[in-house]
């Protein structure tokens, strides 16, 4: 009949409808638009404890900051911006979308920060004949992601490099710092890490690196959420494979899901890391066509 009442809407299409009306409102970039649902909600209930965040990460400010800059991002309570969520999205996924977990992380990592003195580390001067040939970037991956390089093996005398195991530690931040200015949290938010152990001996490590290596795994574990997309360890010999092993029980399921060990050879580790970066991108002494480093 044509005075028949229209037929209802679905109510999964009602549904995705209220769900792109609330997205709407977020400000949005090609990351955002990936956010599933969870993720969504999870930010917004992120956000909203911001305030709460900011009080208990500076206790002796008064009054607390009403929005604080991470990696060169506003978070605000009140003046959401789509690189804010990518920000708060780190956390939230770190923490399985758990609020109350993301928060706490959220606080220790500023809490931690602070009392690191980032910014004091950001400007510090180290021998670039050690540390400068500790650490590269070089050349993208396929979805544009920085690679960044740590070549263990590159200097011989390791008590210069971890003979003072905080100065290490205040370097592998700073290098770490610097690869994350590299992101916009536009496109790209994530990073490839390849380290390479060609040079490095069992015989060679003793309880100053270890400590280097663990302290490091920490900090980054619990403080640099969702950063690595791949993370790969090269030219790792047989009696090395433990540097892997040994520091598993301190990682996520989720950050052992995007490690890799790979072998030696530039026709080995090339056919592996080609799967990810571009040959072009990829040095020639790890089995791809760019000069390199």
């Amino acid at each position: 009949m044509s005075g028949a009442d229209p037929k209802p809407a679905e109510p999964s299409v009602v549904t995705e409808t209220v769900k792109k009306e609330e997205e709407a409102e977020e400000p949005q970039n090609e990351l955002t638009k990936k956010f599933t649902e969870a993720e969504w909600k999870a930010v917004k209930e992120l956000r909203s404890q911001l305030p709460s965040v900011f009080e208990k990460a500076y206790p002796d400010a008064k009054p607390a900051p009403s929005s604080i800059t991470l990696w060169g991002v506003e978070l605000s309570p009140t003046a959401p911006s789509a690189k804010g969520s990518v920000i708060l999205v780190k956390f939230a996924r770190a923490r399985n979308l758990v609020v109350k977990d993301a928060t706490d992380m959220l606080v220790n990592t500023l809490k931690w920060r602070d009392e690191f003195k980032i910014d004091k580390v950001l400007k510090e001067q180290f021998d670039p004949e050690v540390f400068g040939k500790l650490g590269r970037v070089y050349g993208k991956d396929k979805q544009g992601r920085p690679v960044t390089y740590n070549l263990y093996g590159a200097v011989t005398d390791l008590k210069a490099v971890f003979g003072d195991v905080q100065k290490f530690i205040r370097w592998r931040v700073q290098f770490m710092e610097q690869s994350i200015e590299l992101l916009d949290f536009e496109t790209v938010d994530q990073m490839v890490q390849i380290h390479d152990y060609e040079g490095v001996s069992l015989t060679q490590r003793d309880a100053a690196q270890k400590a280097a290596a663990k302290e490091a795994t920490n900090i980054f574990q619990n403080h640099y959420p969702e950063f690595l997309s791949r993370k790969f360890f090269i030219n790792v010999p047989t009696l090395l494979t433990w540097v892997f092993w040994l520091f598993k029980p301190l990682l996520s399921a989720a950050t052992l899901a995007k490690m890799s060990v790979v072998g030696s050879g530039p026709k080995t580790i090339g056919a592996e890391l080609s799967q990810v970066i571009d040959p072009k991108e990829l040095p020639k002494k790890y089995g791809g066509e760019a000069e390199g480093f």
